[in-house]
């Protein structure tokens, strides 16, 4: 069934809520903007977006290895990198009605969207985006902290030492998941855009020479991961910045964008950075982070290619692909067709009655698929409300233990997507699953 765009995002917003997919966190305190908690379905939905980004960026490769940097970073390396002075941004307030609003996100730069008066928005302010703490007991100018805007920063001041312990040359890339902040100052449209959030990055250092065809190879590498993980490429697209979008220190930059209800938005960027980070460190450390290559006899400072995707916003993504509603037998299914790396839970099984002699073998099976899988166990309510609860979050197989199961030692198994059954003997459900589910 089609969606509307509005409909849509309300759908998963409310299926989110209903099925421990996001929680609004600090819900019983009246909530607290723009922060989430992922919920027990949630959670291992957003570690499956990490987990296959993982596998596909470092696991199956053999030119990336992994890092996991430091949240807190002192002043000196957002000096470094231009943070502290170029992170902002443009802050105007209404005279009429109060609202807040970023100047470069308005529609029209003379009309407040909030109560539509126009000419009443005061001067822009530069508001610095990031998030300052102190690290320590004395809180003075020598104690000031900050929480990473960006997971970038740890892998470029890192770089010697990768190369260092890792054997490896460029082109090489250094991989990161984890948590940035940036104080937003209009987050919204739910998970998309919030002050806490989760990244996963890849910077890959190449020689200089070599820059321009790894980007374009990194382009079409990384919208395919989209398609090959379950988004139609309808959905889908990349789109090059315009030369008045590009970064002083960039040569190119791509997004891979998403049709999400409100329209067109970035999942991903990807950016020719060329040696801008390396050299900016360089300067300020006063240590060097250039790669000297033996077999040229040639000493250079590689450029970079970066590709730094939301984790987030990219599960969000995921979720408004997969939505489906349909009719069956006149009533509405509600499915998401989530691809089995993505889905929260692999399988489920299912008793067919809560009595005993059910349940006990029932659970055995559960024991056996456990260690390979994240598998769910629901034994409440009817069969069919069963298989719509696991319809509702993704799951693409349930494996119903009936009577005749103690009798013939076989389960059937429903596909999510066709409905369709089959009867299988309970020793070949591991490797059956296995097939499906690489």
């Amino acid at each position: 069934m089609s969606q509307s765009a509005p409909d849509l995002f309300d759908k998963i917003v409310n299926l989110s809520k209903r099925r421990g997919i996001v929680f609004p966190s600090a819900e019983i305190y009246g909530g607290f903007r723009s922060t989430y908690d992922y919920g027990p379905v949630g959670v291992l939905m957003l570690r499956n977006v990490k987990e296959a980004w993982w596998r596909s960026m470092v696991q199956l490769r053999s030119d990336v290895v992994g890092l996991d940097a430091s949240i807190l970073s002192p002043p000196a390396i957002w000096e470094a990198s231009g943070h502290l002075a170029n992170f902002t941004d443009p802050l105007v307030d209404c005279r009429n009605c109060g609202a807040r609003h970023r100047q470069d996100k308005l529609d029209d730069p003379d009309v407040c969207p909030t109560c539509g008066m126009r000419g009443q928005f005061t001067e822009p302010r530069h508001f610095n985006l990031m998030f300052k703490t102190q690290a320590g007991p004395v809180e003075d100018d020598g104690a000031v902290a900050y929480l990473r805007p960006e997971t970038a920063q740890g892998m470029f001041i890192n770089f010697a030492n990768v190369i260092n312990t890792s054997r490896k040359k460029p082109p090489l890339g250094i991989a990161q998941i984890g948590k940035s902040f940036r104080n937003e100052i209009t987050p919204g449209n739910f998970v998309f855009r919030t002050r806490e959030f989760e990244q996963m990055e890849l910077e890959f250092f190449v020689p200089p020479a070599e820059a321009d065809q790894w980007y374009e190879y990194w382009c079409a590498e990384r919208l395919q991961w989209y398609i090959d993980h379950g988004i139609d490429e309808s959905k889908l697209r990349l789109r090059p910045h315009g030369p008045d979008e590009l970064s002083h220190y960039s040569s190119g930059t791509s997004d891979v964008e998403f049709d999400f209800p409100w329209g067109w938005d970035e999942l991903e960027g990807i950016a020719n950075r060329g040696s801008y980070d390396l050299d900016q460190h360089m300067a300020h450390s006063g240590q060097k982070l250039e790669y000297f290559d033996q077999a040229a006899n040639e000493r250079y400072v590689p450029h970079v290619i970066e590709p730094a995707a939301g984790a987030t916003r990219t599960m969000m993504a995921f979720l408004m692909a997969a939505y489906d509603d349909e009719i069956v037998n006149d009533e509405t299914r509600t499915v998401l067709r989530l691809h089995p790396r993505i889905a929260p839970y692999k399988a489920a099984v299912l008793p067919l009655s809560k009595k005993p002699e059910l349940t006990g073998p029932a659970r055995d099976l559960l024991a056996e698929l456990q260690p390979r899988w994240m598998v769910d166990y629901d034994e409440t309510q009817a069969i069919g409300r069963r298989y719509r609860r696991q319809d509702e979050i993704g799951t693409p197989y349930c494996i119903t233990y009936d009577f005749d199961s103690l009798e013939d030692k076989a389960v059937t198994i429903r596909d999510r997507d066709s409905m369709d059954q089959v009867r299988l003997p309970i020793a070949e459900v591991g490797d059956w699953l296995a097939e499906r589910l690489s």
